[in-house]
C-alpha cells in the first residue's frame, strides 16, 4: 500500500512541476504580441507584469490567470486523489509547482519570479489569506508606487499569516520556503528599489 502511495505522490509532484514550467507568459506574449517575446523586451521576465509591459494590459491579465492557475490545479487534482494525509503531499505539490515557475525545464531553467503561481497556491490552501495578501498588495502598490514593492510585502507577511491561519504546519513549511524564494527572484529589483532605479507601476516584479 505504502509503495502505491508513494508512487501515486510522486506523479502528482512531477505533474505538478511540469506544470509550473509551462511557460504561459512567453506563449501568451508571442499571441497577442504576434511573435513578442518578452525575454527581449522589459525586464526580460515571462511573468504577467512584463508581458504586460510587453503587449498590453489584456495579454497581462491572461498571463496573471494562467500562472495562477499553475499552483492552484495540481492541488486541486491531488486533493481529490488524497484523502487522508494530504497536507505533506499538497505542500510538496505547491513547492514543485513553484519551482517549475522559476526554473521551467522548457526554458532551460530560467523563468519567471513566482508571485503568480505563489498566489493560485496561496488561494488553494487559504482563502482568507490570498484575500489578505491582495488587499496589502494593492495598498503597498498605491502607496509606494512599486510593483515589486507589493509583491516583497506579501512574501514578507505570508508565512506570519499562514502561521496563524493556515490549517497545518506543512504549509508554514511551504510559506516560510516560498517567501525567501521571492525576495531571491526580486534580488534585482531590490537592488534597483535601493539604487532609485526600479520602474513605478509596472516593477518588475
Amino acid at each position: 500500500m505504502f509503495p502505491e502511495l508513494y508512487a501515486k505522490a510522486a506523479g502528482f509532484v512531477l505533474f505538478s512541476y511540469l506544470l509550473g514550467s509551462v511557460p504561459f507568459g512567453l506563449i501568451i506574449a508571442k499571441i497577442f504580441g504576434k511573435g513578442v517575446d518578452p525575454r527581449k523586451v522589459g525586464s526580460g521576465n515571462i511573468g504577467a507584469t512584463n508581458v504586460a509591459r510587453a503587449v498590453g494590459k489584456v495579454g497581462g491579465a491572461v498571463t496573471l490567470l494562467l500562472d495562477a492557475g499553475k499552483g492552484f490545479v495540481p492541488l486541486f487534482v491531488a486533493r481529490r486523489y488524497f484523502v487522508e494525509g494530504y497536507y505533506p503531499i499538497l505542500a510538496l505539490c505547491g513547492a514543485f509547482a513553484f519551482l517549475g515557475h522559476i526554473f521551467p525545464l522548457y526554458l532551460k531553467f530560467r523563468g519567471g519570479k513566482g508571485v503568480a503561481t505563489a498566489f493560485g497556491i496561496i488561494l488553494y490552501l487559504s482563502p482568507v489569506t490570498a484575500l489578505i495578501l491582495v488587499l496589502l498588495f494593492i495598498v503597498a502598490v498605491i502607496l509606494s508606487g512599486y510593483v515589486s514593492v507589493g509583491s516583497l510585502t506579501c512574501a514578507f507577511f505570508f508565512p506570519l499569516l499562514m502561521a496563524f491561519l493556515g490549517p497545518s504546519p506543512y504549509y508554514v513549511g511551504l510559506s516560510l520556503f516560498m517567501a525567501v524564494m521571492v525576495f531571491y527572484t526580486h534580488r534585482g529589483n531590490i537592488r534597483r528599489l535601493l539604487e532609485g532605479t526600479e520602474n513605478r507601476f509596472f516593477g518588475k516584479g
